[in-house]
């Protein structure tokens, strides 16, 4: 259907964005300024505590400072409601009394089937439930009082029961004056193969309605009460409402459940979902019946970025998940993801809450693991990896895996993980120096701690930053650094906004600051610090600027001199920026190398090297900048500690590359 000119430009006008979002959100009433339309609040796409949701009601655009999720009303109504595009204009103009222009015959006729055809749904799920109240349903309630599932229960979830006859449903339709091609189309009857009157779809079982997200019965699934029925549950065909690959069990009222704070779990059947609800767990949804789908992995996406597969502990159970990691690895996005929770072997939800009740449960989904971490498992476990071959074949297997992924951070950070992996399954135990992770020449790891060169400097080993001896903690030492500074005179933060968000933090603290300083651009050094606590409590920012490596830069102990921040978080993001460009180039390199490295391969590697060094060098030339603080005083004995520490863990980032 085409639109006329002007129409979505009107009805963005009349439509208030802060009224549609509002529907979903709870409003962060200290942050907001509902006379300036500026309103936020926790972000309805992902869960999160703090109020990175925002939206413009003057230019009617929302952007999540989290998730980048961003768009205009008909863009929210989409993806919430989880609907094509003109049914979320037609879902705005009906609420804001903008009458749809007219369809044409074809389309208008294919509307109008669609309606009858869930009309029919509706006349069905009302004769099941009443079936299930008569002497045939008598069997059917006796098994789900069985299953724990009492009269209130069946009434919340539309419980039915198909009674075991030819034309019991169609009989009744029929009276109800559902014309015949109706009943056939909604795939509750089939025609005869003899000619004769066509006959149900479902006989002698449990029914189960099957509701898209808005609500509207499009199929059913049937439990078969006979033990020796071919098939145990039957979903209704595929019809013009239903597309069983794009559809999910209980969507709508767990997309609700989500938005409220509950996590998203994935089950694999009716009773499973039905159980997790009535236990509390409203956020749960199953595929129906077959191995989950790329669509219907995009659905649980739209609801929840991080959905937790909770599937049977069986081998069944297993051999589902490990298709699931298949199917998700290219579709992986940052703060897109899916975390198992794996159940005792033998049990699946139902069962597990029946034993051990909500908390039993809560237990598994709390303690769910990360994709990589499955992934490993797969490929490592009952392996016995005691020669070079075989090693060099895990490392085959899980490099075609990783390469899977198309997000090139994504891939990065499951490299490092299998590596971090591979590493604790391979090690040994040696004497002598040795390496971890870039860690220093000489040094080691033991008693489960790092332990200094036995050649580090005195005030090395005695100083706070002995621990940071490798690149990665250097550079947390730099994010530390920039956020400082940042807070101590905000006002310059705006000319850094692009390097912040592109700054990728190791540390969750410093991923949530820089978050608020995001958020705050143009707040004042007092409201970007009262963001902060209200934000994220009052550690985190005390913990930032008192840590030693901290305080000794001149414009952090004094805050307020504009150029001296600038010129300060202009170089520290430059040093991340190279030193995070060289390992870059390096993964990619270890991709291109296929025994001899070419010279486009040494080239690249030789550019990003002589970056970091650049880098470095900068580094130690501002070494006798650093010597004095801010008003020319010379360091303490604790400070020029601190610095040697830092300068020397460079030296050795600089050795290393």
């Amino acid at each position: 259907m085409s639109l006329p000119p002007g129409f979505l430009d009107d009805l963005r006008t009349r439509a208030s964005l802060s009224q549609v979002v509002g529907r979903k959100v709870m409003w962060d009433t200290r942050k907001s300024n509902q006379g300036k339309g500026d309103m936020w609040a926790p972000c309805p796409f992902h869960q999160e505590k703090s109020a990175s949701f925002h939206v413009d009601d003057q230019k009617g655009f929302y952007y999540c400072f989290g998730c980048q999720a961003k768009g205009d009303a008909i863009s929210f109504v989409r993806e919430t409601e989880n609907v094509g595009f003109m049914e979320a204009v037609r879902i705005l103009a009906d609420e804001v009394g903008m009458p749809m222009p007219a369809q044409d015959p074809k389309a208008q006729e294919k509307s109008d089937r669609r309606t009858q055809l869930a009309e029919a749904m509706e006349h069905a799920v009302k004769f099941f439930k009443l079936q299930l109240q008569t002497a045939a349903g008598a069997d059917a309630r006796a098994y789900l009082d069985g299953r724990g599932l009492k009269p209130p229960a069946q009434e919340r979830w539309e419980i039915g029961f198909a009674p075991d006859t030819w034309q019991g449903l169609w009989d009744h339709l029929i009276a109800k004056e559902v014309d015949p091609d109706l009943i056939l189309g909604a795939g509750l009857g089939k025609p005869s193969q003899k000619g004769g009157k066509p006959y149900d779809t479902f006989r002698g079982r449990i029914m189960f309605p099957i509701r898209d997200a808005r609500g509207r019965c499009t199929a059913f699934g049937g439990r078969a009460m006979d033990p020796n029925d071919n098939a145990k549950y039957l979903n209704s065909p595929e019809t013009e409402l239903f597309d069983k690959g794009r559809s999910l069990y209980n969507h709508g009222p767990a997309r609700t459940a989500v938005g409220k704070g509950q996590p998203l779990i994935v089950s694999e059947g009716y009773m499973d979902v039905i159980a997790l609800g009535e236990h509390g767990f409203g956020g749960a949804v199953a595929p129906l019946g077959t191995a989950i789908t790329e669509s219907q992995l995009q659905m649980m996406w739209r609801v929840s970025p991080e959905p937790i597969i909770a599937l049977d502990g069986d081998k069944a159970g297993l051999r589902a998940a490990m298709r699931l990691i298949d199917l998700s690895l290219p579709l992986l996005e940052a703060g897109q993801s899916l975390r198992f929770a794996l159940m005792p072997e033998g049990l699946d939800p139902d069962d597990l809450l029946k034993a051990q009740g909500a908390p039993g449960l809560q237990k598994i989904i709390d303690g769910a693991i990360p994709m990589v971490q499955l992934l490993w498992q797969r490929e490592t476990e009952g392996m016995v990896f005691d020669s070079p071959e075989r090693k060099a074949a895990l490392d085959k297997t899980l490099r075609e895996k990783i390469k899977l992924i198309k997000d090139s951070s994504i891939r990065g950070h499951y490299g490092q993980a299998i590596k971090d992996l591979r590493w604790d399954l391979f090690s040994t135990k040696r004497a002598g120096p040795q390496r971890r992770n870039g860690n220093f020449k000489g040094g080691g790891f033991r008693g489960g701690k790092w332990q200094p060169p036995q050649n580090a400097l005195a005030a090395t080993k005695s100083s706070a930053l002995a621990s940071a001896l490798t690149p990665e903690i250097t550079e947390h030492l730099r994010e530390a650094i920039v956020l400082a500074a940042l807070v101590g005179t905000p006002e310059v933060a705006e000319e850094f906004e692009r390097g912040l968000e592109s700054m990728t933090c190791r540390n969750s603290d410093h991923a949530d600051i820089r978050r608020v300083i995001l958020r705050s651009l143009g707040a004042s050094a007092g409201e970007l610090r009262e963001n902060i606590y209200d934000a994220l409590g009052p550690f985190a920012l005390e913990n930032l600027l008192n840590a030693n490596h901290v305080a000794i830069i001149p414009c952090i102990r004094v805050p307020g001199d504009v150029e001296k921040v600038r010129l300060t978080v202009a170089e520290e993001l430059g040093k991340l920026n190279a030193a995070r460009g060289l390992d870059a180039e390096i993964a990619d390199a270890a991709e291109d190398l296929t025994g001899v490295a070419d010279e486009d391969v040494t080239y690249r590697l030789s550019q990003a090297a002589k970056a970091v060094q650049e880098s470095v060098r900068s580094t130690e030339e501002d070494k006798a900048e650093f010597d004095l603080g801010a008003n020319g005083a010379k360091m303490d004995k604790d400070e020029r500690s601190a610095l040697d520490a830092l300068m020397e863990t460079i030296r050795y980032s600089k050795d290393d590359t």
